[in-house]
């Protein structure tokens, strides 16, 4: 047992590598278990985390990583001032936690390398949470409702096999690290965009063929990890153009050529679509488009490192996109034909 002042002058208590299986404090005493702060338990044989834990009430810091760990006891919502809970690397899944876990006042949250297969309800009340790591679980999807952890910070979920990344992950207004490397993730929602706090975001060894134009809106970015995904042009050769119906030929119309209409003069369902149209964003057309679209891949700079496919929806087959990071002429935009092999590798590894 080791018992020393961390570095934030806090005490200490290790208790790691004794190969123990409950926790016995009869050796500890009261004004130790009073005045501990940091609490290491790792490389033990926990199942469920003791009871007795409860007894170091001014707990700010526990970690019980890389035991067996199945279970947390309820005693655990009695560490009223835990600030930081790691339990990385043991049995736990979303049956393992206590029904008022979401009360707790805690900001770190670190439960990689556990058995999650789907995300934990109560990790969504964590009013105060920071960050959290759910790396290396077996998780799916991530829900809507994250966007209740509106002081999150970092969010790691690598290593998971997560399909789909939910826009409203872009209502968490101080995310800054977003790590979602070594999923299954096949597109990125355009909502990302609205991320303005976002510093790093890890993307690698996924099933990402392109990237949305809005992320170059992400002035923030510093770090792009892209590396591992078939970001090449064969994945879009096939995209095919399904021709705009009659509605939405008449809807064009009535849009581009601004046709002055009020809500009486059409059916509630008729405005509710014009409503709908997206403009065309190339700026020489100007029309506008409702279901019918064409998929178009560009390259472009971005952070003057790499030259990204990026995803654009123009009207139709006739309008050519002249979207580029540089916008000085259309002749400075390259197509994916002429795109040398070694400015595409550029984007593969970085």
């Amino acid at each position: 047992m080791d018992v020393y002042e961390g570095l934030e002058g806090e005490k200490v208590l290790n208790l790691s590598r004794l190969n123990l299986d409950n926790l016995d404090l009869d050796d500890v005493g009261e004004e130790r278990k009073r005045d501990t702060q940091q609490l290491f338990l790792v490389y033990n044989r926990f199942i469920m985390l003791p009871g007795s834990i409860c007894h170091f009430s001014n707990l700010v810091f526990l970690d019980i990583s890389c035991n067996r760990l199945a279970f947390i006891c309820e005693d655990i919502l009695r560490l009223s001032k835990l600030k930081t809970l790691v339990a990385k690397n043991n049995r736990l899944d979303e049956f393992s936690l206590p029904k008022d876990f979401g009360t707790m006042s805690l900001e770190v949250l670190n439960f990689s390398g556990n058995r999650f297969e789907e995300f934990p309800s109560e990790f969504l009340n964590l009013q105060r949470l920071q960050s959290l790591s759910l790396g290396g679980n077996r998780l799916k999807s991530i829900p809507a409702e994250i966007e209740q952890l509106t002081s999150l910070e970092l969010l790691y979920l690598g290593g998971n096999s997560i399909t789909s990344i939910p826009p409203e992950l872009a209502n968490l207004p101080y995310l800054s690290y977003l790590v979602l490397c070594d999923n299954r993730i096949q597109s990125i929602p355009p909502q990302l965009a609205q991320m303005n706090s976002l510093r790093s975001l890890s993307l690698h060894n996924n099933l990402l063929t392109y990237l949305p134009r809005e992320i170059l809106s992400l002035f923030q970015l510093q770090e792009l990890s892209l590396r591992g995904n078939p970001l090449v042009v064969r994945f879009v050769k096939d995209m095919t153009y399904d021709p705009p119906s009659l509605l939405e030929l008449a809807g064009r119309t009535v849009k581009s050529r601004n046709l002055p209409y009020k809500p009486e003069d059409l059916p509630g369902n008729l405005v509710r679509y014009l409503d709908l149209a997206s403009k065309c964003p190339n700026p020489k057309c100007g029309g506008v488009y409702f279901d019918s679209c064409v998929r178009h891949i560009k390259f472009v700079d971005f952070c003057g490192k790499y030259r990204l496919p990026l995803m654009h929806y123009l009207c139709s087959p006739e309008c050519s996109s002249p979207c580029s990071s540089n916008p000085q002429s259309d002749a400075d935009s390259e197509d994916e034909s002429s795109v040398p092999a070694h400015r595409m590798q550029k984007v593969l590894l970085g």
